[in-house]
């Protein structure tokens, strides 16, 4: 029962007590009371009746700190509303509605961690100034969205500015010949000056061109390890960290995308056309996922193995992956200097893996 359906019926029984115990004292507050909880209840009833609450959000993404857009708009029944609050789970408080016929409310959200969010519905709730009578409504369902991992730019550490992302290269670009060089096989017929291997001509007598590689085996590969992770900050630092690396390689000369509980990279051309569907999917990447793929690491070009697990440790695919450059990116220090930093990550670089360890 209602505080004004109570009120109403206090109000009823004083009125009775006063007639039957002649009692005219009672007749003023009982005949109050009844005219207070009648009023309160129909006031605030036809106020309710015919109203409309409404929530216009923005776009189901949005990036890590940016503005995310709300607009809230409730319109009363046949009656302004005597009072009430504006209750939307995205704000930090209640807004108040005043007598007015309606209310109109724009805010900008932003959010500080990546992830799915479901967005609650928003509620309005009136009542008289009493707080007798109270009716809520509701703008409808609720919503999802999804909070992408901010990009962040590549910083180069180096004292002698070698190691950073520079002029469209990347921390590989000073190998980038050995990058093209795959093998060497007897040369061909009709086969560019260029591309003989004249050491091994002058050694052996033979004539010899480099195989070049060609398509994507030749790009960087950016391998995210979600494992272990030392918290959920480090994790979503690595996870900003792949985000930010595979963009600055694949705007340079595209780039390789391996993803938890995949088995063959995705590829990420210059013209970004499949970058959209990889970003949400790193919005939700959680810890301890599936382990990466480290079968599929036999490439030509430059590995970057991006993880948030701490202690020092390399991870065993990284030290069998064939590649004629390996990075580490990880949150947590390790001995050397950087080369490079992404997102509160530092990128390390490792010597050549061994025949063994590669086999």
């Amino acid at each position: 029962m209602s505080r004004a359906a109570g009120a109403a019926l206090l109000g009823i029984g004083l009125v009775l007590s006063a007639a039957a115990f002649d009692s005219p004292s009672l007749h003023v507050p009982g005949v109050a009371l009844l005219v207070l909880g009648s009023v309160s209840a129909l006031w605030v009833g036809l106020a309710a009746a015919g109203g409309s609450l409404s929530r216009e959000a923005g776009p189901h993404t949005v990036v890590e700190e940016e503005a995310y857009p709300l607009r809230i708009e409730y319109r009363s029944g046949l009656l302004p509303a005597p009072g009430g609050e504006l209750v939307e789970p995205l704000l930090a408080e209640p807004v108040r509605l005043g007598m007015a016929a309606g209310r109109r409310i724009r805010v900008e959200v932003r959010f500080a961690r990546r992830g799915r969010r479901v967005l609650a519905p928003a509620r309005v709730v009136l009542h008289d100034p009493l707080m007798l009578a109270r009716r809520a409504r509701e703008s409808g369902g609720a919503g999802e969205l999804i909070v992408l991992p901010r990009i962040e730019p590549v910083l180069d550490a180096t004292a002698d500015g070698s190691g950073g992302l520079q002029g469209g290269g990347t921390p590989a670009a000073g190998a980038a010949s050995e990058l093209e060089l795959d093998a060497l096989r007897p040369y061909g017929p009709g086969t560019p000056g260029s591309r003989i291997h004249w050491p091994t001509v002058a050694r052996t007598g033979e004539l010899m061109e480099r195989r070049l590689v060609a398509g994507a085996e030749s790009h960087p590969l950016v391998v995210l390890d979600p494992r272990a992770p030392d918290s959920e900050e480090a994790l979503d630092m690595a996870v900003r960290a792949a985000a930010s690396l595979t963009l600055a390689l694949a705007r340079s000369s595209g780039c390789g995308l391996l993803l938890p509980g995949d088995r063959r990279p995705a590829e990420v051309g210059r013209d970004l056309r499949d970058w959209r569907g990889l970003h949400i999917r790193l919005a939700l990447v959680e810890a301890d996922a599936a382990v990466p793929a480290a079968a599929r690491l036999e490439r030509s070009g430059a590995v970057f193995w991006v993880c948030a697990m701490g202690g020092g440790r390399i991870p065993a695919g990284l030290q069998r992956a064939g590649a004629a450059q390996r990075w580490i990116v990880t949150p947590s220090p390790r001995r050397g200097t950087p080369r490079f930093t992404v997102a509160g990550c530092g990128g390390y670089q490792l010597g050549r893996a061994s025949r063994r360890s590669a086999a």
